[in-house]
């Protein structure tokens, strides 16, 4: 990766909680508890997963950075959202969580060198050895593939409902 492109995830990285509150937008209230199918989330469970899913990012960023080399656990994000109870969950909350970890993340990666964006590592117990630059993208692209899946249940929601 160019630090140029790398340059680019990072601001793209950034815009994550603007650009899921825009996008939440489209959605109407009343569809946010649906799900298409018994094993797909709701809206609501897909923001507290977001939440989530960015508390597990949070560490593992910064182990890449001063822990390099060490070990970060994967998790069982059905089990979660299950086990969790995340239709009883706030989505208020949930989304100022996400976007003070996004922030704190955010503000720290860009002050990151070269050499530690280049050569640092870290085990995961799932995916084994990543590299940071493999960490950015993956959760540069994680709110967009959430936001088009909460897109896929409206689609479907209004199908079933006869809203279109």
């Amino acid at each position: 990766m160019t630090k140029d492109e790398r340059v680019r995830l990072i601001e793209s990285y950034g815009q994550a909680h603007d650009n899921l509150v825009t996008a939440l937008k489209e959605f109407p209230k009343e569809m946010w508890q649906w799900k298409p199918s018994h094993e797909k989330w709701s809206v609501h469970e897909i923001i507290i997963h977001i939440a989530d899913s960015e508390a597990n990012s949070y560490v593992r960023c910064r182990r890449f950075i001063a822990e390099p080399g060490s070990g970060v656990y994967g998790y069982d994000q059905d089990k979660w959202a299950i086990d969790l109870k995340y239709h009883n969950q706030s989505i208020e909350d949930n989304l100022q969580l996400f976007k003070w970890l996004r922030k704190l993340s955010y503000d720290l990666i860009k002050t990151v060198d070269d050499k530690t964006w280049e050569t640092a590592t870290i085990h995961h117990s799932e995916n084994g050895v990543m590299k940071f630059e493999e960490w950015l993208k993956i959760y540069e692209e994680h709110i967009p593939v959430h936001i088009r899946q909460m897109r896929r249940n409206l689609e479907e929601w209004k199908r079933v409902n006869g809203k279109q």
